[in-house]
């Protein structure tokens, strides 16, 4: 192959007159500049290292220390207090060292020192400083005169352009709730959900957890907290996602769309083309640090550790549990297209390859007319069904030779791609149903043409239409968005196309082709792979979708009501249950920890006292100063539990890392085993924008994405995510089973629209207009 002869930088044969030697000059051209890109960034790490290192500080604060400490030396004054002399004491010096540079040695020793302990007492202040949350529990827009010091405090102490690790060493560990007020709050989250007998035989089971067994548990998990970053995080990742052995596809990936109402290009190769460009400048900035932490209120940071899996990662199956393994900066990507697996090298000659070369190159990939392997085209059904035969056959089938070569390129590339040859998007005469389809593609696709255990997976349709799908255990759904987000706006509003719909630029036609992997599959491991699909396809086809854009209102007429809108459509979802199924459930809702260090998530339980009070007058034709008075009671009680658990204070995770070391222990709780197996019966998901500058809403709403979603938690139950859009867009992602009688996805739907018209009507019954459209709102163009 041309492609393999151009990576041999030399080549040699045996002659008669002696060795001839052949040199590649192009090769070995390769060579340096891909060594020469290798080692800055590992300068650019190092620089960096050192600059979160020392963070509040600054490197150069380090001269300003030994210059101010010189200068007063030489003012015949010690401001060392003696210190600086008993260094120049104990100084091992040669003889040829003179006194005053001997002195001069000792004052910079000390300067250093004196630095480091400024930096430290710098951070230990910034952390205590982290450690106040009463900020968050303030009525918004009336800022106390302790939080105003506190938030001016910060600032002084957080120091100028902050990298975007800087802080980490600055968070606050997550504090470990006590057994009485966690158990209270259990208590108060499950009581709207039993009669009297079942609340008495669950407030037994408490009790006695809490008298007794809870401490013990309870003193192992504070010596955790003392000695690990964050003593949930790791368990979280290893329980409950790695070691879970059912298929990750539907029941643990997610997925994320494209634009809405507009697709930027109509050519497949043109679009990936830009947004692989646009993924790979974000993976610069991103392991440059030049990526802003996120900070609330513009103030308080929140850790960034996730972000650093995010590209070049993969989960590995294992016989009991899955490992994520994460490599350094790999310079490819791998894409598959008609059951073929391709190697796409998108640096050339140590620099990224343009947006227009991507597309050339991607086209190359679409044109190719090569078969695919003996059981290549559906190898991806592995990743889509059970670990555990996955696992088995990764050990048996691909640990040696050209299989073992083939894969370990697919999990150390970048990230994954997939050139799909179906048109997806909101389009055709049934859009809300084109929706749905598009939703089910990303979630699951064929279930062998993704690579589930990628990071994640980008897929671009023939009609120019993307989307991505994540694997979970690395990161949250935030994490994912953000470089969503940043891909959408660079790909459309940076990137841009020419006036035939490719990508802007001039092409390198010596680009070597994309090298298609070779393996070599036995009959016994199609019969794995034929046994995979079977599991995941059952799986896929037993999900049923419904996603919708509601737009008769925003958050801005909720706004106007004086109501949170998170907690708004939270008892929306609430009352659209009650309606369908006549009763209340266990509500799971994502809540973020990331004000401190490793943090991930928090449940917030929706379903409260309050909500339910709520629901029930409404219901029952209470009247509307009654329900009105509830439903404010209800959103105030919600938001009180989102700021706990954001806050450190949930019940959740507190508990489940109990059960965790009852575990370790080999001793039963029967408080915990039951707490545990309480299914969620409505899992929900707000996923917000993060880089409101990067988009214009206001005045181009077509160019909104629809947001993402993800598969049922229970088998009788609905996941709901749901996104917040400008002020007049609320999209809902709807998920639940076919094989449930009492579940429908359409009808959830309906009930939550309705739930939606029925809440603002209560808060703002003279607006006749609330069940309407605004006249004012942007009118936007579909795709066809």
């Amino acid at each position: 192959m041309a492609e393999a002869h151009q990576a041999v930088a030399f080549q040699f044969t045996v002659t008669p007159d002696g060795i001839d030697l052949q040199l590649s000059h192009q090769a070995l051209t390769e060579i340096y500049l891909s060594g020469m890109r290798s080692w800055k960034k590992r300068i650019v790490r190092i620089k960096n290292s050192v600059i979160t290192g020392v963070y509040p500080a600054s490197p150069s604060s380090w001269l300003f220390v030994v210059i101010a400490i010189l200068a007063t030396m030489y003012t015949r004054s010690d401001p060392s207090m003696g210190l600086i002399a008993k260094i120049q004491e104990h100084l091992p010096v040669s003889q040829s060292m003179s006194t005053q540079c001997q002195a001069v040695v000792s004052a910079v020793l000390f300067s250093t020192m004196l630095w480091l302990m400024l930096i430290f007492t710098m951070r230990l202040c910034l952390k205590q400083l982290l450690s106040y949350h009463r900020w968050m529990f303030e009525q918004h827009g009336k800022m106390s005169t302790t939080t105003k010091i506190w938030v001016a405090l910060v600032r002084i102490f957080s120091g100028r352009k902050p990298l975007l690790y800087s802080y980490q060493g600055s968070l606050p560990n997550l504090p470990v709730p006590t057994i009485k007020d966690t158990v209270k709050r259990y208590l108060e989250s499950v009581r709207p959900l039993m009669d009297d007998k079942e609340y008495e035989r669950m407030t037994k089971l408490a009790a006695e957890f809490e008298s007794s067994l809870g401490n013990r548990l309870q003193w192992y998990l504070k010596l955790k907290a003392l000695w690990a970053s964050n003593y949930v995080s790791d368990w979280w990742e290893e329980y409950v996602y790695l070691r879970g052995r059912s298929p990750i596809m539907v029941n643990s990936n997610y997925y994320g769309m494209d634009f809405l109402y507009v697709t930027p290009t109509p050519i497949q190769a043109a679009r990936a083309g830009n947004s692989i460009h646009s993924f790979f400048l974000y993976r610069r900035k991103l392991n440059k640090e030049e990526l802003k932490p996120w900070l609330l209120r513009s103030a308080v940071p929140c850790c960034s550790y996730q972000f650093e899996r995010m590209f070049d990662t993969c989960r590995i199956p294992g016989i009991l549990t899955d490992t994520v393994q994460h490599w350094q900066d790999s310079d490819y990507i791998v894409v598959y297209h008609r059951g073929r697996y391709f190697r796409l090298r998108v640096y050339q000659a140590g620099r990224l390859l343009s947006p227009r070369e991507i597309e050339f190159q991607i086209q190359r990939i679409l044109d190719d007319p090569s078969p695919p392997s003996k059981g290549e085209a559906k190898l991806g059904a592995l990743t889509a069904g059970d670990r555990v035969p996955w696992a088995k056959a990764r050990t048996k089938y691909f640990s040696s030779g050209i299989n073992k070569r083939s894969l370990d390129c697919i999990e150390k590339a970048a990230f994954f791609v997939t050139l799909d040859d179906e048109e997806q998007g909101m389009m055709g005469d049934d859009p809300a149903a084109s929706l749905d389809r598009y939703a089910k593609s990303l979630l699951h696709g064929k279930c062998y043409d993704r690579w589930f255990d990628k990071s994640f997976t980008v897929v671009y349709y023939k009609n120019g239409k993307n989307g991505i799908n994540a694997e979970h255990s690395w990161a949250d759904a935030p994490v994912l968005a953000h470089v969503w987000e940043y891909t959408l706006a660079t790909d459309s509003f940076q990137l841009g196309y020419n006036a035939e719909g490719h990508c802007k630029g001039d092409v390198d036609p010596s680009l070597p082709r994309p090298v298609k992997l070779s393996w070599e599959i036995l009959p016994e491991c199609e019969e794995q792979i034929a046994q995979s699909l079977a599991v995941a396809q059952a799986l896929a086809d037993d999900v049923d979708f419904h996603v919708f854009s509601f737009q008769e209102f925003g958050k801005g007429k909720v706004k106007k009501c004086r109501v949170s809108p998170d907690g708004f459509i939270q008892m929306a979802l609430q009352l659209a249950y009650f309606r369908e199924r006549g009763t209340f459930c266990l509500t799971y809702e994502a809540s973020m920890t990331r004000l401190f260090r490793e943090g991930r998530t928090e449940t917030v339980r929706s379903c409260t006292n309050e909500s339910s009070a709520f629901i029930r007058a409404l219901e029952g034709g209470e009247a509307a100063d009654v329900c009105k008075h509830l439903f404010r009671v209800a959103t105030e009680k919600h938001q009180l539990l989102y700021r706990l658990a954001m806050t450190g204070a949930g019940i959740d995770r507190h508990l489940f890392c109990l059960y965790v070391v009852s575990k370790y222990l080999g001793v039963e709780s029967p408080f915990l085993k039951e707490v545990l197996s309480e299914p969620w019966r409505l899992s929900t998901s707000q996923t917000p924008i993060q880089q409101v500058e990067l988009f214009d809403i206001d005045n181009h709403p077509e160019y909104v994405s629809c947001g993402g979603g993800f598969g049922p938690v229970a088998d009788d139950g609905y996941g709901v995510s749901y996104c917040v859009l400008g002020e007049n867009m609320i999209n809902f992602h709807i998920s639940c089973k076919h094989s449930c009688p009492d579940t429908d996805a359409h009808k959830f739907g309906d009930q939550i629209r309705q739930a939606l018209r029925d809440l603002l009507k209560l808060l703002s019954p003279s607006q006749t207009e609330a069940s309407k459209t605004e006249e004012s709102q942007p009118k936007v163009k579909k795709d066809q």
